[in-house]
């Protein structure tokens, strides 16, 4: 199923049921598990969820950056062109030139043993053969003075290890800015970074973003991270989509209860009260043998009987362009519904069932028991 936008410009990557499976002595492990979403120039898109939910190997599955044992199903349209089975040389044409990846750690991004300026050049000149080693090098010191490196001049000579963590993404951002190309993937930019870093690595971002009308696919773990900077969200969990919407969909009128958890365990400044975050309640479910059925339901108090027997399908809820994944998203969806309605805090901070929906829940409980007792009884 493909969910499209409004389109800022021309359709430029389109992903269509994307899959990705990895063997392992455990068994199979279902990574990615029908990931589609459509980027148009000049549009942002930021995707969300916990670790392990299929964010990274989404991207490394559209850069061709997988290991050959992964088994990839589905189609990556970049402007025209299928991406999925193309050949690793044809794949390095593109690969800095016209898609660029923002590695979530600069450190092992970066060659330790050249200096930033030199991999900034190399990376211009391996896309541009007939570029002079002194243009490279002065269009290297122009991108270190838009990223916001101070004196660009002499740092271009410096190595990695003599810059701060965000001063390194900086130059990560630069190399990948260096060949104006047509999408930015940045794979958590501000992992390990202060809250101000963070700020200025996104501006940066955006700076990268203007200088070379990119379209942007912001990968993260945090939805303060993408607010006020993508124009849609698609939030992930267990390998799959779970909600798609404009940015004002997601943080306002959330369908789905995990986005909804998202959202209820950051902090706000405009809250008046000291009340405690609301966490979400247990731990992402191993993509090796999943059981069936929603595989958020055993973290979710809105969970109910067909929840555990159907994993429910990505269908609009509202409006043109959003999307949830979730059999009670009618319910979330009301209006004045907040995380506190699904995942209750306790004394203790432990995230605990709200009373109004203790009926559905213990119907759902009562269910999965009497099936869990069949079984046992056709296994006896």
């Amino acid at each position: 199923m493909t969910t499209n936008s409004t389109k800022k410009g021309d359709l430029l990557l389109s992903v269509s049921d994307l899959n990705v499976r990895f063997p392992t002595a455990d068994g199979i492990v279902h990574a990615v598990r029908g990931v589609s979403y459509d980027l148009h120039r000049g549009e942002t898109i930021g995707i969300v969820g916990e670790s392990g939910s299929g964010k990274s190997v989404t991207s490394l599955a559209i850069m061709g950056l997988l290991p050959a044992s992964a088994k990839i199903e589905g189609s990556v349209n970049f402007d025209g062109t299928e991406l999925l089975g193309q050949s690793d040389k044809m794949m390095s044409n593109i690969r800095g030139k016209r898609i660029a990846m923002v590695f979530q750690d600069p450190m092992t991004s970066l060659d330790p043993v050249y200096s930033v300026g030199y991999q900034i050049t190399e990376s211009l000149r391996q896309h541009d053969k007939k570029l002079s080693a002194k243009a490279a090098d002065a269009r290297a010191v122009e991108l270190l003075e838009v990223v916001g490196i101070p004196n660009a001049k002499d740092r271009a000579s410096a190595y990695p290890h003599e810059f701060s963590g965000g001063m390194r993404q900086r130059v990560v951002i630069a190399i990948a800015m260096a060949n104006e190309p047509d999408v930015i993937i940045a794979d958590e930019p501000t992992t390990a970074l202060d809250v101000t870093v963070q700020a200025q690595v996104l501006e940066v971002l955006h700076t990268a973003q203007a200088e070379t009308g990119a379209a942007t696919v912001l990968i993260t773990h945090d939805l303060g991270v993408v607010a006020g900077f993508a124009d849609r969200v698609l939030v992930m969990y267990a390998g799959r989509p779970v909600e798609l919407g404009s940015a004002e969909d997601i943080y306002y009128t959330p369908r789905m209860p995990y986005a909804v958890g998202l959202l209820g365990s950051l902090p706000r400044l405009d809250s008046s009260t000291r009340e405690r975050l609301v966490p979400i309640p247990g731990n992402p479910p191993s993509m090796v043998n999943a059981p069936p059925g929603c595989p958020f339901a055993p973290r979710c108090p809105m969970r109910i009987e067909i929840c555990d027997e159907v994993e429910p399908e990505l269908l609009k809820v509202d409006g043109a362009n959003h999307f949830a994944a979730c059999h009670r998203s009618d319910e979330v969806g009301r209006d004045g519904f907040e995380a506190r309605d699904v995942f209750d805090v306790d004394a203790t901070g432990d995230a605990e069932l709200p009373a109004e929906l203790a009926g559905a829940t213990e119907h759902a409980d009562h269910g999965s028991t009497d099936a869990e007792a069949a079984r046992k009884e056709d296994e006896s």
